[in-house]
């Protein structure tokens, strides 16, 4: 490999792909930050419909989490992007719009990949509430808490610091699956990827620089992770 060509190519000069993939990655990190979001917002709600003791809420949430995990990802957007884009289409169509009316491709992708991801976040939060020491919480209870006060001194920060090993792993999985997300035609990493080694015919150079960027991503974030588990745990080793 010629590696002043390389960098080059890669770089930020008038014929480099540097500043795009840059943007490209940080369109990567929004779709990824996004989706983890939306997985934390179902992934709550699916614990509490499973810890609920409502017989319907819990079956929904089953049902959630077994068909999620059940089928692939890509599926997924698939069903969220042309089928929806299909349904609107015909709506559209109803009410005299003429041509096809396509979702945004973002806002599509966040919320497929924020989706799937949320049944895996359903079952972390659901074992950390379970971790939590039935002792504490009938000791908040025998002080007069309520259950606001309660859920916002005990149950929200012992579930995060019990969740958080397996958040992180939710994390680095949605991070990874925003790649797929280019079906959408999304400029993010992996279709500027895509485009770059299309246009310059030389695929290998900007596939290993993918595989590069994704692998300090994730490194990164593992050490971010992990970093946050060590701060959480400190009470824990003090007492």
């Amino acid at each position: 490999m010629d590696f002043d060509a390389y960098f080059q190519l890669i770089g930020f000069g008038p014929k480099g792909w540097g500043a795009l993939l840059l943007q490209a990655a940080a369109m990567t990190l929004a779709v990824s930050a996004s989706a983890f979001a939306a997985s934390l917002v179902f992934g709550t709600l699916g614990a509490w419909a499973k810890l609920s003791g409502v017989r319907a809420a819990a079956v929904a949430s089953e049902t959630y989490t077994t068909v999620l995990r059940g089928i692939p990802d890509l599926l997924v957007i698939y069903l969220f992007y042309f089928g929806g884009s299909s349904v609107m289409t015909a709506i559209g169509h109803m009410m005299g719009h003429e041509g096809f009316l396509g979702l945004n491709g973002f806002t599509v992708g966040t919320l497929a990949v924020g989706v799937v991801a949320g049944a895996y976040q359903t079952e972390a939060l659901r074992g950390a509430f379970l971790s939590i020491p039935k002792g504490e919480l009938e000791a908040a209870r025998a002080v007069g808490m309520g259950r606001l006060l309660m859920l916002r001194r005990i149950i929200a920060p012992r579930t995060l610091r019990f969740a958080l090993p397996s958040m992180g792993n939710v994390w680095q999985q949605v991070l990874k699956e925003s790649a797929l997300v280019s079906v959408t035609g999304l400029a993010e990493l992996m279709r500027q990827m895509h485009v770059a080694a299309g246009s310059t015919r030389m695929p290998f150079d900007f596939y290993i620089t993918g595989f590069l960027i994704y692998l300090a991503l994730t490194t990164l974030s593992g050490f971010g992770f992990r970093a946050a588990e060590v701060h959480t745990m400190r009470p824990e080793r003090r007492s």
